[in-house]
C-alpha cells in the first residue's frame, strides 16, 4: 500500500506503517507541511496514494465539495493508539487498494467504517 499522510499523523504512526512494509510519504517530505487540504488530496489522488489523516474535515472536503477520495481517517489519541493501529492493519489486509482508492474509511478503537466515493 501506498499512503501520503497528512502532517498531522503521529510519527509513531508513520513508523508502525513503514515497519509493516507500507511505502509511506508524509506531506513534509514533499514540501506540502502547509498546503490546504484539498492540495493534499489532490496530490494524494495524482500519486496514487491512499491520504492518510487524524483531520476530520477531509469528510466534508470528500462528501459535500468532491475534493477526492481514497482516505483514511484516524479518529485515536495517544491513549487510543495501539488499538487503532491494529484496526488500520485490519483496514489495509482486508480491502484492496482499488477499493480503499474510492472509499472514505473512518479507523478507530477497535472498528472501522467504510464508505464508497461515487
Amino acid at each position: 500500500m501506498k499512503p501520503l499522510l497528512d502532517q498531522d499523523v503521529y510519527a509513531k504512526t508513520e513508523r508502525f506503517l513503514r515497519e509493516q512494509g507500507h511505502d509511506i510519504v508524509t506531506a513534509s517530505q514533499l514540501g506540502l507541511s502547509h498546503a490546504k487540504d484539498s492540495e493534499l488530496l489532490k496530490i494524494a489522488n495524482e500519486q496514487g496514494r491512499i491520504f492518510i489523516t487524524r483531520d476530520r474535515d477531509y469528510g466534508n472536503l470528500v462528501f459535500v465539495h468532491g475534493s477526492g477520495d481514497g482516505v483514511i481517517y484516524l479518529r485515536m489519541l495517544p491513549s487510543t493508539m495501539q488499538d487503532v493501529h491494529t484496526e488500520v492493519m485490519k483496514v489495509l489486509e482486508t480491502y484492496g487498494e482499488a477499493e480503499l482508492a474510492k472509499a472514505f474509511v473512518v479507523v478507530e478503537r477497535n472498528r472501522h467504517r467504510i464508505r464508497k466515493v461515487e
